[in-house]
């Protein structure tokens, strides 16, 4: 009963607070206040709870955690560099345990290896309910959430945020879905251009080719239907301010199945694994595991080549009639193109979701002279990933092993890939992701 009174506070009250806070119309005092009265002393032993109640409970406590944190660095000096200081004081059950100690030996109970701090795999997965992605009647993925009370939990309580949690998580159920596809065809015995593999490429390039919609139909939506870029840029993003001065805060760079797409069909920039590894403190223990086996194994395009007995290097100085006997000879090609020209296509539309809501408005602001949030820059991603450096990783998707297939291929794939529809098992059947009730 604490744990749902406590949940209910965290769905009604905070919010509250946190609009009150923000229009200046409360100081942040109330906010540790009503913490320290109404939340915190109430909390549960970690040790006491199940897994489920500790997720739970770790869902509503980030929200907590990066309140109070933005509050006490937007108002005090120095605040920002020293963002530690924000949970002096704060304590929690009734061993008055300091706060961040309690979020940590709750992120310890939950068996799952979650960061100290709020994260992706909370913030989104875990608060959003559970998705299901569809094509036809057969289900090809269902990422769960840990609640069952058709709720999301939100900063300020307001719709848009909410739609964005929730688009967030349908991008990374599509994704699982494609991974579900894909990973099967990693094993050695695999033939890369069996039947099976080839319906596999087409469901994922389908798959891929939905995430692309679901990313532009957000994009299009008037901002009272989707959230509005100074909501996004001025209130949303600036509750993933740090906890500690090197933390990593949540992002949708934490995507675990994105980044295990990559690692699947490869990705021309040398440096990308040094660079997810750089996000592994903020990964679960298992999507770290998955991670580290797929960066040291070859990628599907890289075996299907070495199948083929064809030199990556020759393909890409290959003349349009060899290219085109190579195509003849191996078929499989044309669906894996596919396969990889979807990739770059779901990346494009990602970047040009971020440039929307992110880049293009900032830019404005510097143009007008505006200057940058002081708390979390909009100049970059949380994790410090920067216009530029998107724009290389969408063109490095775009530049995959079977690239020079492109002048062969690009006029026949752009065709096919605009039908929406795929071959099932069933019949042809379009695909549907739906947020379970």
């Amino acid at each position: 009963m604490e744990l749902e009174r406590i949940g209910t506070w965290i769905l009604d009250e905070l919010p509250g607070l946190n609009r009150a806070i923000l229009a200046g119309e409360a100081p942040p005092d109330v906010l540790v206040d009503a913490l320290g009265r109404d939340v915190l002393p109430g909390l549960p032993r970690p040790e006491r709870l199940d897994q489920l109640e500790a997720q739970r409970l770790l869902v509503h406590l980030g929200f907590v955690g990066a309140s109070v944190a933005r509050h006490f660095q937007e108002r005090t000096p120095g605040g920002k560099e020293e963002p530690q200081r924000a949970f002096d004081g704060l304590t929690a059950g009734d061993a008055a345990v300091p706060f961040p100690a309690y979020f940590t030996a709750l992120a310890d109970h939950t068996g799952t290896g979650h960061y100290h701090r709020d994260s992706y795999a909370s913030l989104v997965r875990w608060n959003v309910g559970t998705i299901q992605v569809c094509l036809g009647d057969e289900v090809l993925a269902s990422l769960p959430g840990v609640f069952d009370d058709g709720r999301i939990r939100s900063y300020t309580g307001t719709p848009a945020e909410e739609r964005f949690f929730a688009l967030v998580k349908r991008s990374e159920a599509l994704e699982l879905a494609v991974n579900n596809l894909l990973e099967p065809l990693a094993g050695a015995d695999c033939r890369l251009d069996s039947e099976d593999a080839i319906l596999r490429l087409r469901t994922s390039a389908t798959l891929l080719e939905a995430m692309r919609h679901l990313f532009l139909t957000f994009a299009a939506l008037p901002a009272d239907q989707s959230m509005p870029a100074e909501h996004f840029m001025d209130v949303f993003r600036q509750f993933a301010v740090h906890w500690l001065p090197d933390d990593i805060p949540p992002s949708g760079a934490l995507d675990p199945e994105a980044l295990k797409r990559d690692f699947l069909l490869g990705i021309a920039l040398p440096d990308y694994a040094r660079h997810v590894r750089r996000l592994f403190p903020a990964l679960l223990a298992d999507e770290r595991t998955a991670l580290e086996a797929l960066m040291v194994q070859p990628t599907l395009p890289q075996r299907l080549l070495t199948t083929l007995e064809v030199d990556a290097d020759a393909l890409a100085t290959a003349d349009l009639a060899d290219l085109g006997r190579l195509v003849s000879r191996a078929p499989a090609l044309a669906d894996w193109y596919a396969l990889l020209n979807a990739h770059a296509r779901a990346a494009g539309a990602h970047l040009m979701l971020s440039k929307k809501f992110l880049f293009k408005p900032q830019t404005q602001r510097d143009l007008a002279g505006q200057g940058d949030q002081r708390l979390v820059s909009n100049r970059s991603g949380t994790t410090g990933m920067t216009e530029t450096f998107l724009e290389r990783l969408t063109r490095a998707r775009r530049e995959h092993l079977l690239a020079p297939l492109r002048p062969v291929l690009s006029g026949e794939i752009t065709a096919n890939a605009t039908t929406g529809a795929v071959r099932s098992p069933s019949g042809t059947a379009t695909v549907a992701v739906t947020l379970a009730a």
